[in-house]
This record gives C-alpha cells, structure tokens and sequence, in this order.
C-alpha cells in the first residue's frame, strides 16, 4: 500500500474546515466575477439559467483544490487521486437494482415528512420555489444534476471524507454513516436529508467494496437522471404519483428489490477490489 498512487491521506475537523473554506472562497469568486461583469458589460449573471450551475461547480471544484493543497501534499507528498476504474459487467447488474430499490424506500420515508404546518408549511413552499428556480432550464438541470452534483459530490463525500475517516481508523460502516449524514445534511431541508443519507449508504458501501469512485457517481447521476426525468415530465419527484400506485407498494418494490440484491452484493459477490 506504501507504493500506491492512491494517497492515503486523512480526515479530521481541519480537513472539514478546509473543504468549507475552499467552497466559499469559490463561491466568492463566482460571485466577485459576477460583480465584474456587471460593471464591465452591464449585464447580471445571476438571471442566467446556468449561474447556479457555475456558482456550484466553482465552490465544489475550489474546495477539492483546497483539501489536495493543504492537506493531502502536505502531509503525504502525493497529490489528490483517486481510483475511476470500471468493473465487470456482473457488478453493475448487482448495484444498479439495489440502488432503485433504496430510491423507492426513500421516496416513502420521505412522503411521510410533513408539507404543511407552522413550521413545515412555509419551509416547504420556500424549497418548491427554490426547486422550481433550479429547473427552469432542463438542459442545464440534467448538466447540473446528472453529471456536475454526481462527480462533484462523490469525490468530496465519499472520495475525501468517507476514504479519509477509514484511512483514520474510523470503522468503515460508522465512516460510511458519517459521510452519508454530512451528505443528508449539506442538502439543507428534511425532505432530501432522508434520502441523501439513505442514498448516501448505498454509495458508501459501493466505494467501499469497489474501491472505485465511478461506481458511485454512476449510480448518484442514475438517481437524480430519474429525479430530473420525474420532475420534467410530472412535475413530482415521486413514483408512486408517476405510474398511479400507492406508496406502501413503493415501499413493499424497494424493501425487496434492496434487500434481494444487497444480499447478492454483499454476500454472495466475492469479488473484492483494491488500490494498488
């Protein structure tokens, strides 16, 4: 493992402080640009489709610079890499089924979350605006959420944090844990925090059984490919609203679609990768 090209760095809280300084100095200089432009061409940025878009992908991309700089060089004199091989075809027949199987047990757990209340009620109504806002423009939706949030998002939070808290000595299902809670809670509502931990775990054990980050960004673009395809051509995000079935079949599909090919994957794949 000493000759990998795999740096084995860490994750501590300095290395979390990193990463969030990193993305807002990048969202800053997204929005400093935007400022230039604004005096130089008299136009606001802001009012383009895909401002959001550059606005993201600056802080994510500023952020991962940030952690390879200041914390994987530093201290094991390799630069940030990681592995993006494939696997056998076999693979992807086991983790693509239980994947959707999670989708649909968070989509029922989620339905479950108040929309309406005192409290509830105006968040909701604030996150539909803001969704809405979001997916003005199908095309930069599918580019933001299909291909930037997957790449972006699985190297931060399963690349960095998660690989990080188990070359820490973190036991790999807490570390997985972890990464999937801090994934849930960067989403900032209660109604994609259930689903990004629940999602998040899938992802984890996925890297961590693979040891390769392309499955999981595969897997994180097919679930939000299904979630922009929901909500460009329903308006819902939900299954069950989709093809007219009740949720407690939603939730009956994924508790046995999970559970049929997390065993597969888990216990009868003996198939184990490594970094080298």
């Amino acid at each position: 493992m000493e000759n990998s090209r795999y740096p084995k760095f860490t994750f501590t809280w300095i290395g979390g402080l990193v990463l969030v300084a990193g993305f807002f100095i990048g969202n800053m200089a997204v929005a400093f640009f935007n400022v230039f432009w604004m005096f130089a061409f008299k136009e606001n940025l802001q009012y383009k489709e895909w401002f959001l878009m550059l606005l993201n992908a600056g802080g994510f991309l500023t952020a991962i610079a940030f952690f390879d700089f200041f914390i994987v060089r530093p201290n094991t004199g390799k630069k940030l890499n990681f592995n993006f091989s494939p696997t056998n075809f076999y693979t992807y027949l086991l983790i693509f089924p239980m994947m959707f199987g999670m989708m649909l047990i968070a989509e029922f757990i989620t339905s479950q979350i108040p929309t309406t209340g005192p409290f509830f009620g105006k968040y909701y109504d604030f996150f539909i605006k803001l969704m809405e806002q979001l997916t003005d423009d199908p095309v930069v939706m599918i580019i933001t959420a299909v291909i930037c949030a997957p790449i972006f998002e699985e190297i931060v939070f399963r690349g960095i944090i998660q690989k990080g808290l188990i070359n820490k000595g973190v036991k790999p299902v807490n570390a997985i844990l972890m990464a999937s809670v801090i994934f849930g809670l960067v989403h900032g509502n209660p109604w994609q925090f259930v689903g990004a931990v629940l999602l998040g775990c899938v992802l984890g054990l996925v890297y961590y059984k693979t040891k390769s980050l392309l499955l999981p960004m595969l897997l994180h673009g097919f679930n939000n490919l299904c979630s922009t395809i929901l909500i460009v051509y329903t308006k819902n995000e939900s299954f069950a609203d989709a093809f007219k079935i009740p949720e407690w079949m939603i939730l009956a599909g994924g508790i046995i679609l999970f559970s049929v090919f997390y065993y597969l994957f888990t216990r009868k794949y003996k198939v184990h990768y490594s970094e080298i």
